[in-house]
């Protein structure tokens, strides 16, 4: 059912995405009913922003497979972009000495990270050793290339540094060791098992993506509807005027949930189709506010 008049009418006028685990499963399929869902809203003038840790290449993988193309924040909100023409809306690199401290960060908890850099034909950049699940490193290896990272981070532009498909336990540190010279997330990683720690420039997050994207498009960001379920989700989630959260995401995530959707292989997500359509702040009739989330909201 398509959505009338979105911009008139009280509802939302932009519906935001996470990909793994809240659109794509950990097979990176997009259900049938969530790709109908997504250009039935699009048909009703409400675009649809991807918001992801992924890399752009890896991004564009996944949908495409999908049939979808728009609008999408990589990299946990350091770039935005256009998928369909390439046009940039937004992009943020770390200070060199931010980008020398987060370096430092990983090498004090004895961690090789991926560095993603803006240079032609390379996605990322490792040292000699990296710490990245080896099977992520397979993956993006037409895309990689090696260098000595302290000079890459000092002489280069970042967008963010991460190491994929490890257990929690070997980055967490990394958390803690960071500081205020990037903005660090760990999350449970769906493709390669346990988990992976990104680290973005200081205060960005897919947030910073998606107030460039409403600027440059004369969106309220007052009337965004993100959906998500991953720690790299909270001010995404947070900020946005309606949560949708994956019904198994972490109580953390949960307790910031206006409305519960289902996982991405049933075509959970399908169900944001008739969310978008009521008005800002309606209730939900299967769904009490989390406490945390009301009381936050005044």
């Amino acid at each position: 059912m398509p959505v009338t008049d979105p911009r008139g009418n009280g509802a939302v006028q932009l519906v935001v995405t996470d990909l793994d685990g809240t659109l794509s499963d950990a097979a990176e399929r997009i259900h049938p009913a969530s790709v109908q869902a997504i250009r039935d809203l699009e048909a009703g003038g409400v675009p649809v922003l991807v918001a992801t840790g992924r890399r752009l290449r890896m991004a564009c993988a996944v949908l495409e497979a999908g049939g979808l193309t728009g609008p999408a924040v990589v990299l946990d909100g350091a770039l935005g972009l256009d998928l369909r023409d390439g046009r940039v809306f937004h992009q943020v690199a770390f200070p060199a000495a931010a980008a020398a401290r987060v370096l430092a960060a990983f090498t004090a908890a004895g961690l090789s990270p991926c560095v993603y850099v803006d240079r032609e034909g390379v996605d990322l950049v490792v040292g000699d050793h990296p710490s990245t699940h080896p099977d992520h490193l397979a993956r993006a290896m037409p895309w990689v290339a090696v260098d000595d990272l302290a000079r890459v981070v000092a002489a280069e532009p970042v967008y963010a540094f991460a190491v994929v498909g490890r257990p929690a336990p070997l980055l967490e540190p990394v958390l803690q060791l960071v500081g205020t010279a990037g903005s660090a997330s760990l999350v449970g990683d769906l493709i390669y098992g346990g988990s992976t720690v990104q680290v973005r420039p200081p205060e960005i997050s897919k947030w910073s993506g998606v107030l460039a994207y409403c600027a440059e498009q004369g969106i309220d960001p007052g009337r965004v509807l993100a959906v998500g379920d991953g720690a790299n989700d909270l001010e995404l989630l947070e900020s946005a005027a309606v949560a949708c959260v994956v019904d198994t995401a972490a109580p953390a995530l949960l307790a910031r949930a206006d409305h519960l959707i289902g996982p991405p292989d049933t075509g959970g997500w399908a169900a944001v189709l008739d969310l978008a359509a009521r008005p800002v702040g309606a209730p939900d009739p299967g769904r009490q506010r989390s406490r945390t989330r009301a009381i936050r909201n005044g």
